[in-house]
Formats: C-alpha cells, sequence, structure tokens
C-alpha cells in the first residue's frame, strides 16, 4: 500500500531538513504544504513550506509533561502531566484543554482562563519538560515504549530497542505519526527523524 500524499509530504520534509542541516533534524509539517510527487521509487522535495524546528509547531497530547510558569503565582506555577484525555489540571482553575494545542496556545488558554476573575494581567509561559514517548514494534530484540530522546531517528530508535533481530529488515520501517489530530502512516529510511508519539514498526525481511 502507498502512503497517503500528505505523509509522503513529511516525510519528504524530514529528509529534506536532514539534508539541509548536515545532520538528523526534526521538521514539522506547515499549513499549505504541497504534497510531493514520487518518481522512480524516489521521493522528489515538495516547495519549501515546513519549519527546520519543529518544537515551535509541536503540538501536545497525553504523555507530555509540561512546566507552566506564572509570574507572581508560585501556587499555581508547577509540574503538569497532559493526561489520557488531553487534559491538565492546572492549579486554581482546573483542567485545561492541551491535546493538539502548541505551547504558546495552551499559554495563551491559561492566561484567558487566569485573567477571568482569578489574576488581573497574567503573564503565562509553558514549556515542554518531558516529550512524551515513542513506540517501537516489530523485528526488534527489545519492542516496547520508550521514552524520547532529542535528535533521534529511526536507526537511534532501533539501537534503544535493543537493536534488530536477525530477520528484521534494516533499510526501511513503517513509521506512523499523528498530525493535527489525523494518523499517517509510511515506510521510511532508518535515517528519518523521529517525533514524540511516534510508532515504528520494523518489518520481517525476505532472504
Amino acid at each position: 500500500m502507498r502512503p497517503c500524499p500528505l505523509f509522503r509530504s513529511l516525510i519528504v520534509a524530514l529528509l529534506a531538513g536532514s539534508a539541509l542541516a548536515g545532520c538528523a533534524r526534526r521538521v514539522a509539517v506547515a499549513p499549505g504544504a504541497e504534497p510531493a510527487a514520487a518518481q522512480g521509487g524516489a521521493y522528489v522535495a515538495a516547495p519549501a513550506a515546513y519549519s527546520a524546528d519543529w518544537s515551535k509547531s509541536y503540538t501536545l497530547d497525553s504523555g507530555d509533561r509540561l512546566r507552566v510558569s506564572v509570574f507572581g503565582q508560585d501556587g499555581i506555577s508547577n509540574t503538569y502531566l497532559v493526561d489520557v484525555a488531553g487534559h491538565m489540571n492546572v492549579a486554581l482553575i482546573g483542567p485545561v484543554q492541551a491535546r493538539g494545542l502548541t505551547t504558546l496556545q495552551l499559554a495563551q488558554a491559561i492566561a484567558d482562563r487566569l485573567r477571568n476573575g482569578y489574576v488581573r494581567e497574567p503573564h503565562v509561559s509553558v514549556e515542554v519538560e518531558t516529550y512524551r514517548p515513542f513506540y517501537i514494534l516489530g523485528e526488534v530484540n527489545a519492542p516496547g515504549q520508550y521514552p524520547y530522546v532529542a535528535n533521534m531517528t529511526v536507526e537511534t530508535a532501533v539501537a534503544i530497542a535493543g537493536g534488530f533481530t536477525p530477520r528484521g529488515e534494516q533499510s526501511a520501517a513503517r513509521l506512523t505519526r499523528n498530525v493535527h489530530g489525523q494518523s499517517f502512516a509510511g515506510k521510511v529510511p532508518i535515517n528519518t527523524p523521529v517525533q514524540p508519539g511516534d510508532t515504528i514498526n520494523v518489518a520481517e525481511r525476505w532472504f
């Protein structure tokens, strides 16, 4: 099964970011990006409508641990975990929806809630303290869930999971990623950057 055009576009952007930086870089899809075309089994780069720093457009989800700082409000400033429902239970104001928001959008949402009868002029910042884990399945020696590590690639993830089994395909893997609430999957080279929450599946190779 061929990957959908949007996922092809995402993968091309990831690989392009890696080449430009001279090392593995994480790249996030930007609004208005055009899908890439495939020619002769190789992907052709789409227009440069992508961010080289995916963390700026990274959207939050369950498992992310966040540091919320509210100037002059020590009772609210704390570390919070995004729960399975995608909410974060913030002191004083209660549950706040975090899933699908960037850290800047979440900071604004918290400030708006605080401004509604709690703090006159709240100054709020949110940063990711610990990213949600990634998952690796299939032909690796220790499949499972692992903490996300900065600058990861599929190859790094395989190493963390104990390496390939003797039957594992070592040139590519299937990567599943949620982008703006939608799930996309496709076969990618092992030097493809990994983002928090990704699921990697290493297939059995055919001898």
